[in-house]
């Protein structure tokens, strides 16, 4: 009894530790990837993506999405901008089965794709590419997710209304990051 009661303690050691070392499950840990033809991840973006350039959207694909899925939605934002994070792009209720964004999606409050685009930083809607001011590169957070719902969002929203109407229902999320300095 003794000796079945210490390999029963060891096995859920064993199952703690694993658990443990496994850590909580998380959205950004399954295989949605995002990736663009236009930069590599934690490279600079061209110019041609930024105010410097013609200040369009860089192409974007995915694979990975979760089953489940109804919609997707992607922020941009640049976290190290002088006055905090500075939101350049919001998108959201990307059909599921949607695996790209051409370059240059329209500045329009839809876009052909269905979707709906949210305020900028500048309050413009659509993309509006880096343009930081002179000095060290800053990081350019592309984050897709993946969600259980359609949003009830009217084309419009900032970035704070769209984070706090997907609270409970990303299924996964990723972040592709680019870099660019003037």
């Amino acid at each position: 009894m003794l000796r079945r009661k210490s390999v029963l303690n060891s096995a859920l050691l064993c199952l703690f530790a694993w658990l443990v070392a496994a850590g909580p499950a998380r959205a950004g840990s399954s295989g949605l990837r995002l990736q663009s033809i236009a930069f590599v991840a934690d490279d600079p973006i061209p110019i041609n993506y930024t105010c410097s350039g013609d200040n369009k959207s860089p192409a974007l694909e995915w694979s990975g999405v979760p089953a489940g899925t109804k919609t997707l939605a992607l922020i941009v934002r640049d976290p190290d901008a002088p006055m905090g994070s500075y939101v350049h792009w919001v998108l959201y209720n990307l059909p599921a089965n949607l695996t790209a964004l051409p370059a240059a999606v329209p500045t329009t409050a839809t876009i052909p794709q269905g979707a709906a685009q949210g305020v900028n930083g500048s309050g413009g809607s659509g993309y509006h590419g880096p343009c930081p001011p002179p000095g060290p590169a800053h990081h350019y957070h592309f984050r897709l997710y993946a969600l259980d719902l359609k949003l009830k969002l009217a084309a419009g929203a900032n970035a704070d209304e769209v984070e706090d109407a997907m609270k409970g229902h990303v299924l996964a999320s990723t972040d592709l990051v680019g870099t660019f300095a003037r």
